[in-house]
């Protein structure tokens, strides 16, 4: 009873939609009828003298400006291309238990199942019409066996239904009973959706949203700009005016598939709702912590589904509000309703990649996937060296020279003792003179002035070094910077110049040249043999404007005081690794780590920070003489 009065709200609220959009064509055509009128009224005797005259030469043109205008609006609406979600399309041969839970559910709700169904790296799931033509021609009613078919009056069954997206997280971490539980509200969707009134208005509003899209293209000449600018702003005029009862159409849309809904699995659906907020969460972690970190080294983990398992355990053992949780792996997952689900996973892998980070559309020589096995070793370990050699590559622009002293063995490679002399504080500031303003600039000491044209003084290294602070950027530009020493801020501002011409130049890169298949390599007998990426089945026109990736950001631009931090960090794992037998890690829920002796090392960013804000590299030495890290010996970098 309650899903028919939400239905009925529903429906009476499309009406109001399609009689806006009814209003709207009456006001175009006013101006044509009235001229109409006036030219008929010239052979039937009527409407004669000079004043009837000058009214019909001044409406008919207006006429006729009118519905031009009312042609061109409606065009741009019609030809507009609604925006579609990315997808990997999921064909029933390869999902066929899929497909059939799916069709059962829509029996047991006794609405019209999903046309097809496609999977989306987020953690969610809904219904998208994609019957618009520039999305393609829509699959059959018979496309896919009984499911477009299947619970549809017989009339309609030559109207697609819409299509079931599903988030592949919920595939790979809830099991089948908690999928089907979820899924049911989502699925009763289809039954208002069939509507006619329903479905015209959604379109109708759909239009409108698209043609207001491409009308704030400036990709065109100054003409054409200002035509699509006066287009642009009749759709805007009508999106506005229909905002509200398209809102709560649908909010009546959705109350009516829950309530419909509540009959299927309503118990179930309470735990797996829990599963829900979960796995939301560790999904968010493991593109955070884990992928971004790999995404921005030119590698793709290729198994971002399985590693969301690995993250939702882990996170298990880790919160004692989630113990109950890890036994519900025993019972058999959802992805096992996919026949090839690794295949699947690169595909959903490869598009989460190009959505949060816009990496290419398929693998090349600066794109490949990685396996979780090889992460360690691929990117955790290269990830640190390439930051390494990057900090190292600044100090040498800013004309610090190699750490000297009792301890370290002379210019032999990169040490990190040179960045921690580097950043050593050389003591507290001068106080301003008597009689000199504070805000004034005080005469710097001599040894801090640098030699002229490469003039060495008394202690030229020394000169060198103090002199580099003032080859960075002024740190008061950057409110991040406040709290850090000079020496600090102008590097974080030279290192984080150095890692936007490097992210420019791989843009550049990537945008010359397509990518290009792996070549096959020949296997020894016995070697597993991994199978080549095949193509993802993505939907027509996938992101075809490169410019607007990614679609969906993880993390804003890393902070100057963030880049340092990283890059220091990053020394100091190689100096572990290299003198101390230190080994690069994998945490599922926090990326890359730094294991000494087989344990997880903690402690390291409060080091560094001290470092960074203060100058006083002491708890950092001692923190590296605890796990018997030798700081004066060279490094090997990329």
């Amino acid at each position: 009873m309650g899903s028919e009065t939400s239905t009925r709200t529903a429906r009476s609220r499309a009406l109001a939609v399609l009689r806006l959009r009814g209003r709207a064509l009456a006001v175009a055509l006013l101006p044509a009828a009235a001229a109409v009128i006036l030219l008929v009224g010239v052979p039937t005797g009527h409407f004669t003298g000079i004043g009837w005259d000058l009214a019909r030469w001044t409406l008919t043109p207006l006429a006729v400006l009118v519905l031009c205008a009312a042609a061109g609006v409606a065009l741009v609406v019609a030809r507009a291309r609604p925006a579609m979600t990315p997808t990997v399309a999921v064909a029933e041969e390869t999902a066929p238990d899929l497909y059939r839970m799916v069709r059962d559910l829509a029996d047991r709700l006794g609405v019209p199942a999903p046309s097809a169904i496609a999977l989306t790296p987020d953690c969610d799931s809904w219904l998208e019409d994609r019957t618009h033509p520039a999305h393609g021609s829509p699959p059959p009613a018979g496309g896919h066996g009984d499911t477009a078919g299947a619970g549809r009056h017989p009339r309609h069954r030559a109207v697609a239904a819409p299509v079931l997206v599903i988030g592949s997280p919920f595939l790979w971490w809830m099991r089948v009973g908690e999928l089907r539980a979820v899924l049911a509200p989502v699925v009763a969707g289809t039954g208002p959706s069939a509507h006619p009134d329903i479905a015209a208005a959604r379109r109708f509003v759909r239009g409108l949203d698209a043609a207001v899209a491409v009308t704030s293209e400036h990709r065109r000449g100054p003409v054409f700009r200002a035509v699509f600018a006066g287009l642009g702003w009749v759709a805007r005029v009508l999106l506005r005016s229909c905002r509200g009862h398209a809102a709560e159409m649908e909010r009546r849309v959705a109350a009516a598939a829950a309530e419909r809904a509540q009959a299927v699995d309503y118990g179930l659906r309470i735990v797996a709702q829990e599963q829900v907020g979960l796995a939301y969460a560790g999904w968010d972690r493991l593109l955070t912590r884990v992928a971004l970190p790999a995404w921005r080294m030119g590698r793709w983990p290729s198994r971002l589904n399985a590693g969301v398992v690995a993250a939702l355990t882990e996170l298990s053992r880790r919160d004692r509000l989630a113990e109950g949780f890890a036994s519900r792996l025993g019972e058999r997952p959802a992805c096992d309703l996919l026949e090839e689900p690794g295949t699947v996973d690169q595909a959903t892998s490869l598009l989460a990649a190009r959505l949060f980070h816009g990496g290419p559309a398929g693998r090349g020589p600066d794109w490949s996937p990685v396996h979780w096995g090889d992460y360690p070793e691929e990117v955790v370990d290269r990830k640190w060296r390439t930051d390494a050699a990057r900090l190292h590559r600044v100090l040498d622009t800013l004309g610090v020279s190699p750490a000297v002293g009792a301890d370290s063995p002379g210019p032999d490679g990169p040490t990190l003792s040179r960045v921690l002399d580097h950043l050593t504080d050389p003591g507290p500031r001068p106080r301003p003179e008597p009689g000199r303003e504070p805000g004034s600039r005080a005469q710097p000491p001599p040894h801090a002035i640098p030699p002229a044209h490469g003039e060495r003084g008394e202690d030229g290294i020394r000169g060198d070094r103090e002199a580099a602070p003032v080859a960075g950027a002024d740190p008061g530009d950057d409110e991040d910077l406040a709290g850090t020493t000079p020496r600090s801020a102008a590097l974080a501002a030279r290192i984080g110049a150095e890692v936007a011409r490097e992210a420019a130049a791989a843009t550049a890169r990537a945008a010359a040249a397509p990518a290009v298949s792996a070549p096959t390599t020949p296997t020894a007998p016995g070697t597993p043999i991994t199978p080549a990426l095949p193509p993802a089945p993505t939907d027509p026109a996938f992101l075809r404007d490169d410019r607007a990736l990614p679609l969906l950001p993880l993390q804003p631009p890393r902070t100057g005081r963030e880049l340092l931090a990283d890059h220091i960090t990053a020394m100091v794992c190689c100096a572990a690794m290299d003198t101390a037998g230190a080994t690069p890690g994998l945490d599922w829920l926090d990326g890359p780590v730094l294991l000494v002796g087989g344990v997880r090392v903690t402690d390291l960013p409060a080091q560094v920070m001290a470092l960074i804000e203060e100058g006083d590299p002491t708890a950092l030495r001692l923190w590296l003489a605890r796990q018997g890290i030798r700081p004066e010996k060279p490094v090997r970098l990329v």
